[in-house]
C-alpha cells in the first residue's frame, strides 16, 4: 500500500495533520494552564467571601474551604492593605511565583512547558486580579503537581482527538485521491497497455475523458503521440510493402532487360549505318536500367496480386523462357530444352507462370555457368487427376546446405555471390497464389530438380508436411 499513490497520500495526511496539531498544542496547553490557574484564583476568592461574612470561622470549615479551592492560603489586597484571608500550613518552600494579571504569550508558553517537564513536588505562588472588582490583588499558594496532571490529561485528550481527526481526514482524502487521480491514472495505464499490444490499430488510441485538467492534458498529449506513432507505423508498413513490390518487379524486370540487352548485342552487328549509330545508345540505356533494377533489390517482400487464371498452352510459355535463356547462354556449352506433352493445356496466369519458370531456369543456368562446366537444363511436364506437375531439371552442382536451409526466404536463399535470393521466393509466392506449391525434389552433385504443382480443382493443394 505504501507504494501506491493513494497509500502515500494517506500516510502523509496523517503525518501533516499530527504536525499541525503539535503546533496548535503548544499555545493550547499554555492557554489551558492559564485557565486552570485563573480558576483556582476565582475559587480562592469565593472561599475568602465566607470569611468576610463571618470573621470567626471554625478551623475545620476554613480547611474545607481551602481544600475545595485546592490552595494552601489566600491573600487579598484592598485599599493598599494586604490581608491574609485564609491560611494553612505550606508543605514546602515556594518554588516560583507566576503573575497572571497581564502575562505575555511567550511567557505563558514558556511557563507551560516548564510545568510539563518538571516532575518534582513544587509549591508555587499565583497572583491575579480579583473578579468583579473584589480588590486590587489576589494571591494564592498551591501545589504544581495537580496542575501538571491536569495538563497531561488535557494533552492526551488532544492527542487522541488529533489522531481521530487525522485518520478521518486521511481516509476522506484517500477516497478523493482514488476517485480523482488514481482511477483516471489507471485508465491511462490500461489504455497505454492496450495500445502497446496493437499499436497499428487506431481503435486503441486513447480518448481523453479525465475531469482533472492536468490529467486531461496528459491524455491529450498521449493521444497525439499515439496518433503520430500509428501514422508512422502505417506509413512504414506501406513503405515496406512498396519496397517489397519494387524489389520483386525490379528482379524480374532486370531479367527481361538482360534478355533485351542480349538482343541489342546482335543488333550491333547490323550493317545498317543508322542501327550501328543508335545501337550503343540503346545498349547504354538498357544497361543503366538493369543497374537501376539491381539497386532496388534491397527492399522487403509483400504478397503478389491474385493471378488471373485462364486456359493456356504450357508449351508457349516454356518456349518463351527457353528462347530467352538460350540467348543468355550464348556460346557457352549449356543446353536449354523442354520435354512437354504435345498440346498440354493448363489453367494458370500466363505472365506469372512465365516468371516462375524463368526464375527457376535462370537460377539453374547461373549455377551451371558458375562452375565453368557444360550442362543441361530441361523443363518437363506431367499431369494426373489432381494437378499439373512442371519440373525444372539441371545437371548443375546442386544447392549448398545453407541455400537449402533458407531456400524460400528472400535475401537469404541465394546460391551465387551477390545474389538476392528473391527469384525462388518470388516463384513460391506466385505459385501459392495459384493454390499450388513448389518442391525441391532433389539436389545433389548430379543436379537439382524443382517441381511446380498446380491444382486442377478450385481448392488449393494441401501444404507439405514438415
Amino acid at each position: 500500500m505504501l507504494n501506491t499513490l493513494s497509500g502515500r497520500f494517506l500516510i502523509l495526511t496523517i503525518i501533516f495533520v499530527m504536525l499541525a496539531e503539535v503546533f496548535i498544542f503548544v499555545p493550547s496547553i499554555a492557554r489551558f494552564r492559564e485557565d486552570y490557574l485563573l480558576a483556582r484564583l476565582e475559587r480562592a476568592q469565593i472561599a475568602s467571601l465566607a470569611l468576610e461574612a463571618d470573621d470567626m470561622l471554625a478551623p475545620e470549615l476554613e480547611a474545607e474551604l481551602l481544600k475545595n479551592a485546592e490552595v494552601f492560603n489566600v491573600v487579598l489586597r484592598r485599599d493598599e492593605v494586604r490581608q491574609l484571608a485564609l491560611s494553612s500550613p505550606i508543605p514546602a518552600p515556594i518554588h516560583a511565583s507566576y503573575d497572571m494579571r497581564d502575562p505575555s504569550a511567550m511567557a505563558l508558553i514558556g511557563d507551560a512547558i516548564d510545568a510539563l517537564l518538571d516532575t518534582e513536588e513544587r509549591v508555587i505562588r499565583v497572583l491575579g486580579n480579583p473578579v468583579r472588582d473584589g480588590g486590587l490583588l489576589i494571591e494564592v499558594t498551591m501545589m504544581q503537581k495537580p496542575l501538571r496532571e491536569a495538563m497531561l490529561t488535557y494533552g492526551r485528550n488532544v492527542l487522541i482527538l488529533s489522531a481521530v481527526i487525522s485518520i478521518i481526514t486521511a481516509f476522506l482524502l484517500f477516497l478523493s485521491v482514488q476517485a480523482l487521480l488514481v482511477r483516471p491514472i489507471k485508465g491511462v495505464v490500461s489504455a497505454m497497455q492496450r495500445y502497446a499490444a496493437a499499436p497499428e490499430d487506431a481503435r486503441q488510441i486513447i480518448q481523453p475523458s479525465a475531469g482533472v485538467r492536468e490529467l486531461r492534458d496528459a491524455e491529450e498529449s498521449l493521444q497525439l503521440l499515439q496518433q503520430q506513432l500509428t501514422g508512422a507505423l502505417k506509413q512504414k508498413d506501406r513503405l515496406a510493402q512498396l519496397g517489397g513490390a519494387v524489389a520483386k518487379v525490379s528482379h524480374d524486370l532486370r531479367n527481361i532487360l538482360t534478355s533485351a540487352q542480349l538482343f541489342t548485342d546482335r543488333i550491333e552487328s547490323s550493317d545498317d549505318p543508322l542501327v550501328k549509330r543508335m545501337a550503343p545508345k540503346l545498349v547504354g540505356s538498357i544497361s543503366r536500367a538493369v543497374n537501376l533494377c539491381e539497386t532496388t533489390l534491397a527492399f522487403g517482400r509483400v504478397d503478389e496480386p491474385a493471378p488471373i487464371l485462364s486456359r493456356i498452352a504450357l508449351e508457349s510459355v516454356v518456349n518463351d523462357v527457353v528462347d530467352s535463356e538460350r540467348l543468355a547462354v550464348g556460346d557457352y556449352d549449356l543446353s536449354v530444352d523442354s520435354d512437354l506433352p504435345p498440346g498440354m493445356m493448363i489453367r494458370a496466369d500466363g505472365e506469372q507462370l512465365f516468371r516462375v519458370i524463368s526464375n527457376l531456369v535462370r537460377n539453374a543456368r547461373e549455377a551451371i555457368m558458375a562452375t565453368h562446366k557444360p550442362g543441361t537444363i530441361t523443363v518437363r511436364a506431367t499431369e494426373d487427376d489432381a494437378a499439373w506437375h512442371i519440373a525444372v531439371e539441371d545437371t548443375g552442382p546442386g544447392l549448398p546446405p545453407k541455400a537449402r536451409e533458407h531456400l524460400f526466404k528472400a535475401f537469404q536463399g541465394s546460391v551465387r555471390k551477390g545474389g538476392t535470393g528473391l527469384g525462388i521466393a518470388i516463384a513460391q509466392d506466385l505459385v501459392r497464389g495459384h493454390g499450388g506449391r513448389i518442391e525441391l525434389e532433389r539436389s545433389d552433385a548430379n543436379g537439382t530438380v524443382f517441381v511446380i504443382q498446380l491444382p486442377k480443382a478450385d481448392l488449393a493443394l494441401a501444404p507439405l508436411s514438415e
